[in-house]
């Protein structure tokens, strides 16, 4: 099974910007980390990441025909693009939104997702491990 990790804007600035809330792991140590345990689990990871809004859409659309699920951080975007929203609801495999922090703890305005109602799911608040969580959710469904 072939899943594609989808990070939004800001997402490569991991590990420096705002360690209380992200972490102190970096984009690149949350990736190795994702394939490491992806592959004991079977599963095949691979990772995006962009600041860009259309590039993520781009990167939704080639999933559906080239991976078997999504993991997905947009990061800002989940509040305010439509256009992710959309492409998200186009494709015909499941996508898991993730988030290292808890939006609804946060403040007003990352408080409602463009994304969850066209998502399998959401999983937030674990910081690195929602992502681990997603893993597990599509190594369960694969058995």
């Amino acid at each position: 099974m072939k899943i594609l990790v989808i990070n939004g804007p800001n997402m490569n600035m991991l590990g420096r910007r705002e360690p209380t809330i992200y972490g102190r792991m970096t984009l690149g140590e949350v990736e190795e980390e994702l394939k490491r345990q992806g592959a004991e689990m079977g599963l095949e990871v691979s990772c995006f990441q962009s600041n860009i809004e259309g590039e993520l859409v781009d990167a939704l659309q080639r999933a559906d025909t080239e991976t078997d699920g999504v993991i997905l951080n947009a990061a800002a975007y989940t509040h305010t693009s439509v256009a992710v929203r959309d492409a998200v609801a186009a494709i015909g495999i499941p996508v898991v939104e993730v988030h290292l922090s808890k939006p609804q703890s946060r403040e007003e305005f990352r408080r409602v997702s463009l994304l969850s109602d066209v998502c399998v799911g959401t999983i937030c608040g674990f910081g690195m491990k929602s992502y681990i969580l997603a893993l597990h959710w599509f190594h369960r469904e694969r058995t």
